[in-house]
């Protein structure tokens, strides 16, 4: 009797490839790399600057400092866009997600750091990656200071802290293979840890310019660095920690219930999209 040939089961379908309507090139990548060490020089100079240093002595020149960063982001933001030949569709999209974003945080900012913009921007960075996820933070932060009149010498710390903070979404692993309540509890907690980064910063970039409004947690340019330090932990604690922790929460909050919506939508619409489909041109004859 001749045995039955077992069937041979199909070759596993590897996972798709998210696809990515930005994506960090070499010159992209470099101009980043650059804006982002000058920025963090200039957010943590009250920090790293020797009380007798040139830096500590002339505080007033910070907002020439502030003007500098504003033009290395659009020129960062110039050449992502420029290098990965971003089509209609995808600035429909940015556009979209920016305008978004932007209306977003007037509805709670002030208010007990209930900022929903963060969860947007959160899980744009995740379905989008990091290219795109830094464009639309920076644009986002940029579109709500001309909304609510908040320009300022603090805009170009916002902008790049909300660029870092997306683009980081779109570095967490596994965004081909992790799907489900795994995914949504890794960006949760992304999130609610990135929250305090990004008030950390922006705590930074604005604290030189507290002054004599309260001495025990002000910047003082003639102290060392543990007695700055210090002032500096009184100062977020006092004043920011409990916006911090409520933007944490929200953003938590909101992953956790609304992710598994938003998360379909901006995969759906990516997919249909087809941003990184090549543009052939059928050549008929009548």
């Amino acid at each position: 009797m001749t045995p039955t040939p077992t069937p041979t089961p199909p070759p596993a379908t590897p996972p798709t490839r998210q696809a990515r309507p930005i994506r960090l090139g070499p010159r992209s990548l470099a101009a980043l790399t650059l804006v982002s060490a000058i920025g963090l020089a200039v957010i943590c100079r009250p920090l790293i600057a020797a009380p007798e240093s040139q830096a500590s002595a002339h505080a007033q020149d910070a907002p020439w400092l502030f003007a500098a960063l504003l033009v290395l982001l659009v020129a960062v933001v110039a050449a992502t866009i420029s290098e990965s030949g971003l089509g209609p569709k995808a600035v429909a999209m940015l556009g979209v997600l920016a305008a978004t974003g932007a209306a977003l945080r007037p509805l709670g900012a002030g208010t007990a750091g209930i900022e929903p913009m963060f969860f947007l921007m959160l899980l744009s960075g995740r379905v989008l990656g990091p290219g795109f996820g830094f464009v639309l933070g920076a644009l986002s932060m940029f579109a709500s200071a001309l909304l609510t009149g908040g320009v300022g010498p603090w805009m170009p710390f916002q902008m790049l802290s909300m660029g870092w903070f997306t683009m980081g979404a779109g570095l967490l692993p596994g965004p081909d293979r992790l799907r489900g309540r795994a995914e949504l509890l890794m960006i949760a907690a992304y999130g609610f840890l990135a929250a305090f980064v990004y008030g950390t910063m922006t705590n930074l970039a604005g604290w030189p310019f507290l002054g004599e409004l309260s001495s025990n947690i002000a910047y003082d340019p003639d102290a060392g660095l543990p007695e700055n330090l210090a002032r500096f932990v009184a100062y977020c604690l006092a004043t920011s920690l409990g916006w911090d922790l409520g933007r944490a929460l929200v953003t938590v909050a909101l992953t956790l219930t609304l992710g598994p919506a938003i998360l379909k939508a901006l995969r759906r619409a990516t997919r249909r999209a087809a941003f990184e489909a090549p543009v052939t041109f059928d050549d008929r004859t009548a």
